[in-house]
């Protein structure tokens, strides 16, 4: 079984501080257009001295992992303040569950090894993996 497998089988557990509010999160952090959506936090990764490892999730070969520290550095500590607080975990615990999610995640969303174009609807793109793994 992937990580992927594992975090969305983690996710429809329905466990307290995670549940479906980890994927809903990351997906809205990847939506987001104050900050680019998918092609902006790629960007800030890029910036951010990371580009390495976040181009290697969105290339046809396999993803880098990235830290929770790593992730910190990039996302900011208000940032994951916010997701922390949605989930109901420490922002530790958040920057740590992202760091597993969003390499595979964002691997899915970039299947040809490009960023989509014309800011597809990447929400209803990781609810269909979501779905897909859970009931597939």
């Amino acid at each position: 079984m992937g990580l992927l497998d594992s975090v969305v089988g983690a996710l429809s557990g329905g466990q307290s501080g995670g549940g479906n509010g980890l994927l809903e999160v990351a997906m809205q952090l990847l939506n987001n257009p104050q900050t680019g959506g998918l092609a902006g936090l790629v960007n800030s990764f890029q910036q951010g001295g990371l580009g390495n490892i976040v181009n290697s999730w969105v290339s046809n070969g396999q993803n880098l992992p990235i830290s929770a520290e790593q992730l910190q550095s990039v996302l900011g500590g208000s940032t994951l303040q916010d997701i922390a607080a949605k989930l109901g975990v420490s922002p530790d615990q958040a920057s740590g569950s992202l760091a597993s999610m969003l390499p595979q995640l964002v691997d899915h969303l970039t299947p040809n090894g490009q960023l989509p174009q014309g800011g597809g609807d990447l929400m209803a793109q990781g609810l269909e993996l979501l779905k897909g793994k859970m009931f597939g």
